[in-house]
């Protein structure tokens, strides 16, 4: 390691925020059956070190929500809701390059950890911009709501979506809120201001039953296979869409992947019926009925006898980026004022800031990490550390901007 680099690495070892990064990722928060404990007791002692009041609530029997309080110069005014989720995905060790809850950093910076993108980076950033402002003296005018909910990796049903229902919730008085974005490749900002509307679809397939070496007519296969031909249809044709309009993101068109196939007892039976299950993710350009009207008419194209479920997700309005939202407008000029190039636009996946949205509260999904390859979920995922450090600087002006609105 030559001398330049030795001094960097010592630089990011001895670095407050940094420390306290790597030893949230040391905790194992991972999916299944995820033990919060470990978890709880780290976030009570963060609270304690920056002097914020701490609050934990149990939704749900062992679901714990951390709550750490700012409080502001005008404690009546909406406060600012900053979330992030203590959970991550499973592991396979064997993937990975170093142990994926050792939190290792390499000569180049690179803190490898599960979660590390996907978010406890971004729970510690929110930390470390009240450490700093707490250094400088200074007071912001909106209380600031620290949240650590559980679950978010398993649909949030068990978590967000159960506590902003609580009297505690509604008692933060909530006026906006900022989650999880994700990485960017390049040098522009992703910023996420709505959601596609997810829409899962299981199909039963029913028809002509009978021995394998006959060909039976309006057998359940021929039947999948006429309806599956029509929904790969309609993927390819958004998936040009995307590949052909340099403008669109993933989150502005719709997407559709079989994700499950089931039924059948034996090769030398037809069986009377197959189930087919779909991931679905409608974009903002296509409604639900609009949507709905479509699938029932391939169904019926594809020999009838279908029958359609689908599991029960409603449209969320996105959060307005205009002059109406003050909020927007302070969050913008902050980013301007920073000389950052941020591209907004509609979050592929679904996060928890999604039940915030529903109850008309505006909120924000957004890692300030760019020039960062998009590693959440991956095998070997990691974020720079001087990538960390920075985000701490700019969500600082964020919430500065948006807590003084």
């Amino acid at each position: 390691m030559e001398d330049n680099q030795r001094a960097k690495f010592a630089e990011w070892e001895s670095n407050e925020d940094i420390k306290i990064f790597r030893e949230y990722i040391k905790i194992p928060s991972v999916h299944p059956n995820v033990n919060y404990d470990e978890c709880v007791e780290f976030l009570k002692y963060q609270a304690a070190v920056l002097e914020l009041p701490c609050k934990v609530i149990q939704i749900n029997p062992e679901k714990p929500v951390v709550i750490m309080t700012w409080t502001g110069t005008d404690p009546a005014a909406k406060s600012i809701l900053l979330n992030s989720h203590m959970d991550v995905v499973p592991v396979y060790p064997d993937k990975w390059t170093y142990p994926p809850f050792s939190a290792h950093m390499d000569e180049q910076g690179r803190i490898y950890g599960r979660g590390s993108q996907d978010m406890k980076c971004v729970g510690i950033q929110f930390l470390g911009v009240i450490r700093a402002l707490k250094i400088e003296n200074c007071r912001l005018k909106r209380t600031l709501h620290v949240v650590f909910v559980p679950d978010e990796e398993i649909g949030g049903v068990t978590g967000m979506k159960e506590f902003v229902k609580t009297d505690c919730f509604k008692e933060l008085n909530c006026g906006f809120g900022i989650d999880e974005g994700y990485a960017s490749e390049t040098d522009v900002f992703r910023l996420f201001y709505g959601e596609r509307t997810m829409k899962p679809m299981i199909f039963t397939i029913s028809g002509t039953a009978g021995h394998g070496s006959l060909l039976l007519e309006n057998t359940p296969g021929e039947k999948a296979g006429r309806l599956i031909e029509k929904i790969m249809t309609f993927r390819q044709h958004e998936e040009h869409r995307l590949k052909t309009n340099s403008e669109l993101t993933l989150g502005d068109v719709t997407t559709i992947n079989l994700t499950m196939i089931s039924g059948g007892v034996q090769t030398n039976v037809v069986p009377p019926e197959f189930k087919l299950c779909f991931d679905v993710r409608l974009s903002h350009n296509i409604g639900l009925s609009e949507f709905e009207q479509l699938v029932e008419k391939w169904c019926v194209e594809s020999g009838g006898g279908i029958e359609i479920a689908y599991d029960d997700y409603p449209f969320i309005q996105s959060t307005k980026l205009d002059e109406s939202n003050q909020f927007w407008i302070a969050f913008e000029q902050a980013i301007q004022n920073m000389n950052l190039e941020v591209k907004p636009q509609i979050m592929p996946g679904a996060t928890d800031i999604r039940y915030i949205r529903e109850l008309g509260i505006p909120a924000i999904g957004f890692s300030p990490m760019n020039n960062t390859p998009v590693l959440l979920h991956d095998h070997d995922e990691y974020l720079q550390a001087d990538i960390f450090v920075k985000g701490i600087v700019i969500y600082k002006n964020i919430i500065v901007a948006v807590a003084n609105a």
